[in-house]
């Protein structure tokens, strides 16, 4: 647990991508941009708020959840949908993030990042021991990677502010992915991934990618896998010279 005090500059750096499909697949809702902003800060001074996003298509309804966001107090960094030759998808902001979060990390005294992402590791083992930044993790518990929680300074569980960082959509109470009385809590994780897909609503891609090719649960296309030295590869120390 660190000590947080109202002169702290704090930078929050949000993986959209991650963090909307937790919600939707663990409880079938959506976040509140604005009170996660509000819990990530904690009363002290706000130095960037950044969320990152990814253009699956031109679509009215994205575009208004990229407005609410901005509305929320958050600069939208925008990266359109990679479609290769037969049907592979490619979308994800890990190298932006890592970039800002090591430019950012010279100015603030905390990088609070939103995402449960265990690629991120290299970077904040970075920040903590070159930049001597502080680095908290806010995410879901439940689908955030361990060795993220353990190395940050400190981890927020998004699951301790259901009342204030999730709510509830009218489809989502329609079909039943949500009881009105509550915050889903009869749904147990995964089960979001069960809903018909008429009511998809798409933010990005349909599906994390890692190693090689995989098929996606949903539609059968495959996904281009990232490198999973992507992030690491930029803080490997270099070579000694022969």
């Amino acid at each position: 647990m660190i000590v947080k005090n109202k002169d702290q500059r704090v930078a929050v750096l949000v993986d959209v991508q991650n963090l909307y499909y937790s919600a939707r697949n663990l409880y079938g809702s959506r976040i509140s941009f604005k009170n996660l902003l509000k819990i990530s800060l904690a009363d002290r001074v706000l130095t960037r708020a950044i969320a990152y996003v990814i253009k699956s298509d031109v679509s009215e309804k994205e575009n208004e959840f990229f407005s609410a966001v901005h509305d929320a107090g958050f600069e939208l960094k925008e990266k359109d949908l990679q479609v290769f030759p037969g049907g592979a998808k490619k979308g994800d902001w890990d190298l932006g993030i890592a970039m800002d979060a090591i430019r950012l990390g010279q100015k603030v005294d905390s990088i609070v990042l939103v995402s449960g992402d265990g690629d991120y590791v290299p970077m904040v083992v970075y920040l903590q021991h070159a930049l001597g930044c502080l680095v908290e993790v806010v995410a879901f518990d439940k689908t955030c990677a361990k060795s993220l929680k353990e190395i940050a300074d400190d981890f927020i569980p998004i699951e301790k502010h259901l009342d204030m960082l999730l709510f509830k959509t009218e489809k989502s109470v329609r079909r039943g992915v949500v009881p009105r009385n509550g915050v889903a809590g009869s749904l147990r994780p995964g089960n979001g991934e069960n809903q018909p897909d008429r009511d998809r609503e798409r933010v990005g891609s349909g599906s994390r990618s890692s190693g090689s090719g995989s098929a996606s649960p949903r539609s059968g296309q495959r996904t281009v896998g990232r490198s999973r030295s992507g992030i690491a590869g930029l803080f490997k120390k270099p070579s000694s010279p022969k």
